[in-house]
């Protein structure tokens, strides 16, 4: 398969290479048609506003209206998501608090203080097992850290062979007991277990055997097994798979791409200090409802949010002449106190990144005066990280802000800043800026931003009345932005799953694909968050990643998912004619036409001539083609992986 995969790979580079420079903005010989038909109008919706069409939904927003379609998605509380609801229904972590996350799958602070006497352990028994691996692991992990600095004797290779063989065959023979008790028994006997064997058992189990306990367990009981290795990884890995389940599944789609452009934009490193606990409440109740909402309110939860005040470690924030710093009340602040204590990365990004721009016209006396306007803006540890207002810890006097004074009121100076700040006509321009380079083209036309710039300033910051104002201009249904926008590695990945009606059984494999292709989910460490610019994503390197991944999935090497090439060509075959025939795949003739079919159900009438070139040459090529064709699904599926993996797939 993996040389069947090169010569594929191989026949269609050239084709790939010729069109990079044309993805990657630089002038195309692509030819724009003259006005864009009904069905391209509804096409060019879909790909703009959703992670991409699955077969039917061209007609199906044809049928309903494009304007109508739009409207719906605007409102998406009027849209029902009960297949979403059904994937998403197993991931707890989702719907938990902060808190209740830090008590379920503790950090390592909470273990200790359990050790110490200075927490209590938790009286649910399964819990309770969690938290005795927990304090073992850390006993141990502290025993290490104190011989380490003691000679040691060499480790001999031969008995550390030996044990690891012994550790896999307890863990096989521990496996091979829980599985032959009733589902309902496994989880609380293994917690009957002694700790050791515990650890063994998740440490050691074959993969087979591991696979079965955890396809059988409950969801709850599979979030104890992954803790026991990992506490702190839970939370995240359920919200990366959300992430991916939402983007293929969601009916709300406009809402689901209009949380990750917000996210984005707001952005949030998954794993600096507490916020592997923090971002799924960050995401579900500070991004997602405000999404299409008012720009204030968004920004008003985001200043406030644990996440972002750790992220941007204004949390531990101290104003140099605050009584948390050592002033006495009353006392009168020093205009030449140190500054030591006072951190400015939030008020920075809040204007060069979340508001103003770098070009919006602050300086950074602005960035220091704000700054000590979010001094006390904190965190309570003890209080499962949420958000305070400290008194102490607050700068007092007055501050001047882009040459307007803000006199002291507490808390109530940060909240006069973010109105200032919403309401700069420099804060409308750079977000109708990046709204009309995610939706419109990476060089967005001046006269649309101005209007949708405008239309921010006269609703105070209706992020649905300026989408309004984009999807009815006359440049978002230009021409010459028709499939112009290069997909990020979410999109193209999500949208080829969508395409082809493949159905996931198992997330975690698609989020480590678009991992491997450079967007680890919530893992863009600066503020700036990830790009939907070409010149990031595409080259010939990345556009042979993801003609590797289409390959790989329409061959059935993608783990996690139930990809059926005839199924998709039927799905596919739904929207056409009742007239055409079905065309059979098991002669050369056949998948010829097939050829057709699928780049018609995949991509529509605007193929290359290159690539539909490339995708027929690779079926005629002795190494790739010809046998192939004993197995009629399989001509197919490489078909659908070469179309997935051509460059017209790559834009939307």
């Amino acid at each position: 398969m993996r040389q069947q995969t090169l010569v594929l790979i191989s026949a269609f580079s050239l084709c790939i290479a010729s069109i990079v420079p044309a993805l990657a903005g630089k002038r195309s010989k692509t030819a724009v048609p003259a006005t864009l038909s009904e069905r391209d109008r509804a096409l060019h919706a879909l790909n703009r506003l959703t992670f991409g069409p699955r077969p039917g939904d061209v007609e199906k927003v044809m049928t309903m209206g494009i304007n109508e379609w739009i409207e719906q998605q605007l409102n998406p509380g009027r849209i029902p998501n009960t297949v979403l609801d059904s994937h998403l229904s197993t991931y707890r972590t989702l719907y938990m608090s902060a808190r209740d996350l830090l008590q379920a799958f503790p950090p390592a602070t909470y273990i200790r203080e359990a050790e110490e006497n200075k927490r209590a352990m938790p009286s649910d028994p399964i819990e309770f097992g969690l938290w005795e691996v927990l304090i073992d692991r850390d006993n141990e992990q502290r025993g290490k850290n104190a011989a380490s600095g003691q000679p040691m004797e060499p480790p001999d290779e031969a008995a550390r062979k030996a044990a690891a063989q012994a550790s896999r065959d307890a863990a096989r023979h521990l496996a091979d007991m829980l599985l032959s008790l009733p589902k309902a028994n496994r989880m609380p006997a293994l917690m009957k277990l002694p700790v050791g064997d515990r650890r063994t058992l998740v440490q050691y189990a074959p993969p087979d055997m591991r696979d079965k306990l955890l396809m059988d367990f409950s969801p709850l009981e599979r979030e104890i097994w992954f803790a026991m290795n990992n506490p702190q990884g839970v939370g995240p890995a359920e919200l990366q798979q959300a992430k991916v389940l939402r983007a293929v599944y969601s009916e709300r789609q406009l809402e689901e791409v209009m949380t990750d452009f917000w996210f984005n934009h707001f952005n949030v490193f998954l794993f600096k200090d507490q916020n592997p606990y923090l971002i799924t409440t960050y995401e579900r109740e500070v991004i997602r409802p405000h999404a299409l909402g008012k720009f204030r309110d968004l920004l008003g939860e985001v200043a406030k949010s644990p996440a972002m005040l750790i992220y941007l470690d204004n949390w531990q924030s101290l104003g140099p002449n605050s009584q948390a710093a050592g002033a006495r009340p009353g006392q009168t602040p020093s205009p030449n106190a140190s500054r030591r204590g006072l951190n400015e990365n939030y008020g920075r990004e809040l204007m060069e990144l979340h508001t103003l721009g770098v070009d919006g016209g602050y300086t950074q006396q602005d960035v220091t005066e704000v700054a000590r306007v979010f001094t006390g803006w904190t965190v309570q540890p003890d209080q499962g990280w949420g958000f305070v207002f400290d008194p102490r810890r607050h700068e007092p006097g007055t501050k001047t802000v882009l040459a307007k004074s803000i006199p002291e009121s507490g808390i109530n100076e940060g909240l006069q800043v973010l109105d200032i700040l919403a309401k700069s006509s420099a804060t409308a321009k750079f977000i109708c800026t990046k709204l009309a380079r995610r939706f419109v083209a990476d060089d967005p036309p001046p006269a649309l931003v101005q209007a949708m710039a405008d239309d921010f300033l006269a609703t105070d910051g209706d992020i649905k009345e300026v989408l309004r104002t984009m999807l009815h201009s006359k440049e978002f249904w230009s021409p010459a932005i028709y499939r112009k926008k290069v997909k990020t590695p979410l999109e193209f990945i999500v949208s080829a799953i969508r395409a082809t009606g493949t159905e996931i059984q198992n997330p975690m494999p698609i989020v480590q694909a678009v991992a491997k292709m450079g967007m680890p989910l919530y893992q863009m460490q600066p503020p700036t968050g990830y790009s939907t610019a070409a010149q990031v994503w595409m080259n010939s390197d990345a556009l042979l990643d993801r003609l590797n991944f289409s390959i790989s999935l329409s061959s059935g090497g993608v783990n996690g998912v139930s990809f059926d090439p005839l199924r998709m060509l039927a799905l596919g075959l739904l929207s056409r004619s009742p007239q055409e025939d079905i065309v059979p795949v098991n002669t050369h003739g056949g998948a010829e036409a097939a050829v057709t079919l699928v780049e018609g159900a995949l991509i529509g009438s605007d193929v290359s001539k290159n690539t539909d070139q490339a995708i027929r040459k690779s079926l005629a090529d002795p190494n790739a083609g010809n046998h192939l064709l004993d197995d009629p699904s399989r001509p197919l599926a490489t078909i659908i992986g070469l179309t997935l993996g051509s460059p017209e797939f790559q834009v939307r």
